[in-house]
Order: structure tokens, then C-alpha cells, then sequence
């Protein structure tokens, strides 16, 4: 992978390039910024720039089977492996391999699903920070760098973090450590103490739009529509691009939430809040969240600027006959029901109880002028 296939970031590519140049190339660096602002493509080219420097095998950095570069992610416990086993990367090589090969862009969803674990909570083990000590130790089979790319070092267990730690204190030869992180105020702050920080920004609208046009073949038009609600965002872009996108599904249980609140038919609100109950918590919690976000997006398509607006095609044909229902009276109390709903939904409360609820209230807090 080249710099080149980085959407946008110039930036960031020029510094990353230019402490190469001047010899200022810490032995940790770790690149933090949101989901989808190109983080681990930028982390992957430049782990590929290092490697070329002394590598002339460019086939093995093609398919990222460089030995002298090690991929450290999160992982599961399959019910296949022994109770005293610490899963570690190399038990899932062959899944992580596929999902890179498929582009660097990608969330932690999409590698839960290639697991198999989609309702577990991945981590990094212990288990794994013996296996990259081990890894580290041997000298580089190409006589230059090795890397070692750290995907969400926040997953890392206090175990790990503590063995990793002591792996940054005393790098080992012509090892660079690269960390792509997405909430820092989870690692230990004395990990935090041994790395050189690089804040990655989200990316710009206009080079989402270009990307959106050269690769996926979009309209003018459609590529600016959906860059300005990818909000900097390369997943949420292709997210939006996705023909079977559940966003489709989560406006249509909206729209129907909505048109039931508003003739009050309380029988088939309840059957609505039973059909929410069955989609699964993190899905539930996505579609609460994409709740919030459609209310806010209406209460602002009353602005009437359409440069205010952050919505797709059907989702504002929605809004012209919606939006004025939702005004100064009712955004802030509609915006707490649907906060404290994703807090009862995350403690695990009875996700029937918690959508029927919220649909009676929705009745009340629609009339409100």
C-alpha cells in the first residue's frame, strides 16, 4: 500500500514522511483521531514506506505477509479453545488477513462479524503481548526496521498494558511501534508518557467527495450529498453507499414510529416496540443513536439553509411534511428520552418495556408547539 491510496490527509502524510527525512523518528508513534479518519490506512502505508527502504520484495508488503512487520488486534475466546488459552493475533491470521487485503478502511463490526463473535467484547490478551515480545526478539530478516502496528491499544487488558509498557521502555533493535488509537483515555498514562502523539483529523468534505467520485463512480451532485453527511468520515461514507445499509431499516422503523405516535395508535406502537425488542442491543443502541441524530437533523431543516442540513434523499423527503413537528418546545426533552433509552438499552434493561415506553412518550412530546 502507497500514501496515495490514503484518502486525503496530506497533511499528516507530509509529517509522518518528514520525520523519516530528518531523522526524528520516535520508536513509538501513535496515531489518534475518530472512526473513519483514515488512521490505519495512513498506519499501513507508512509501515509499508518503512519496509520498502530496505526490502526489495514489494509482492510481500502487497499482501502484507512482510515477516519483519507484526499486526497486533483485538480478539476473542472461541468456545473451540481451551479455558486456560489467551487468544492471541495469530489465532485469527487468516480472518485479519482477508479483512486487510479488502482495504484499510474498516470498523471494529466488520472484525467481530470475520470472528465470529459479533456479542463479544474483543480484547488484546496477555497472551499476545508474550507472542510480540517473542516476535520482536528475533533480529530483521531484511536488515532494516520492524514493525510492529498496535490496531485499538485500548483494548489492551491491564495485563497486556503492563507487558507492552515495558516493551516501550526497552524497544527492542530497530523496532518501530505504531498504535492506532481511537480513545487514548483508555490507555495507561504512562503508555500514553512513551509514545509520540500524531492527532489525526477528520477527513475533509472535499476529498471524500473526490474519492467518492474517482472510486465509487458517484454523481457531482451525490458525492457532495454524501461526503457532507459522511462528516469526515470514509466508513460512514460507504456506509451510506451500502445498498443493504440498515440505516434504510432504521428510517423506515422511524418514519413508522412517528406516523403511530402521531395517530396515537397505542396497540401498534406496542407491536413497533416489539419488533425494536428483537433486533439485539447493539443494533438497538445504533438505531437510538441514528434517532437522535434524524431529530436533530429536522429540528435544523426548519432553519430552511440547506447548508445546515446533513441528510439523505429520502431521509429530507421525510423532513418536508416531519420537521415541524420538532421544535424548540420539544428537541431537548425528545433528545433526554432517547439518551436515558440508550443508557436502559447498555444496562440491559428489558428492551420491550424500554421501546414501548418510549413510543407513548413520543405521543405526548410530538404535540408539544
Amino acid at each position: 500500500m502507497i500514501f496515495n491510496q490514503v484518502i486525503g490527509q496530506q497533511e499528516a502524510k507530509e509529517r509522518l514522511l518528514q520525520l523519516v527525512e530528518e531523522q526524528r523518528l520516535p520508536h513509538a508513534l501513535m496515531l489518534c483521531g475518530p472512526m473513519g479518519s483514515g488512521k490505519m490506512a495512513l498506519a499501513m502505508a507508512f509501515a509499508s514506506y518503512l519496509l520498502k527502504r530496505t526490502s526489495n520484495d514489494e509482492a510481500m508488503l502487497a499482501k502484507w505477509e512482510h515477516p519483519d512487520l507484526h499486526f497486533t488486534y483485538p480478539t476473542i475466546k472461541l468456545s473451540s479453545m481451551s479455558s486456560d488459552h489467551k487468544p492471541v493475533s495469530d489465532d485469527f491470521a487468516r480472518e485479519w488477513h482477508e479483512l486487510i487485503m479488502a482495504g484499510p478502511y474498516f470498523t471494529m463490526n466488520e472484525w467481530l462479524e470475520m470472528m465470529g463473535g459479533e456479542n463479544q467484547q474483543a480484547i488484546i490478551t496477555a497472551g499476545e503481548s508474550d507472542a510480540l515480545t517473542r516476535k520482536l526478539s528475533l533480529k530483521s530478516s531484511q536488515g532494516g526496521y520492524k514493525v510492529s502496528l498496535i490496531w485499538l491499544p485500548e483494548r489492551m487488558n491491564i495485563e497486556c498494558a503492563n507487558k507492552i509498557l515495558k516493551l516501550l521502555e526497552e524497544p527492542p533493535q530497530q523496532t518501530v511501534f505504531l498504535l492506532v488509537c481511537e480513545e487514548p483515555e483508555k490507555l495507561l498514562e504512562t503508555i500514553r508518557s512513551r509514545v509520540q502523539r500524531m492527532d489525526i483529523r477528520r477527513i475533509a468534505d472535499k476529498d471524500i467527495r473526490e474519492a467518492l467520485i474517482s472510486r465509487r463512480g458517484l454523481t457531482e451532485e451525490n458525492a457532495q450529498r454524501v461526503a457532507r453527511m459522511a462528516n469526515g468520515s470514509w466508513l460512514k461514507a460507504l456506509e451510506m453507499l451500502s445498498a443493504d445499509s440498515e440505516n434504510e431499516l432504521f428510517l423506515d422503523m422511524f418514519q413508522t414510529l412517528m406516523r403511530l405516535a402521531y395517530k396515537r395508535d397505542v396497540k401498534e406502537l406496542k407491536t413497533w416496540s416489539e419488533r425494536m425488542a428483537v433486533l439485539g442491543r447493539e443494533k438497538q443502541k445504533r438505531f437510538l443513536d441514528y434517532f437522535l441524530r434524524l431529530i436533530r437533523e429536522n429540528f435544523m431543516y426548519n432553519f430552511q439553509n440547506p447548508d445546515l442540513c446533513y441528510m439523505s434523499e429520502r431521509e429530507e423527503e421525510f423532513a418536508k411534511n416531519f420537521a415541524r413537528f420538532i421544535n424548540e418546545a420539544n428537541i431537548i426533552p425528545i433528545s433526554e428520552l432517547i439518551n436515558k433509552a440508550i443508557r436502559d438499552i447498555g444496562q440491559n434493561a428489558n428492551a420491550k418495556i424500554v421501546f414501548f415506553d418510549m413510543a407513548l412518550q413520543m405521543i405526548v412530546l410530538l404535540i408539544q408547539k
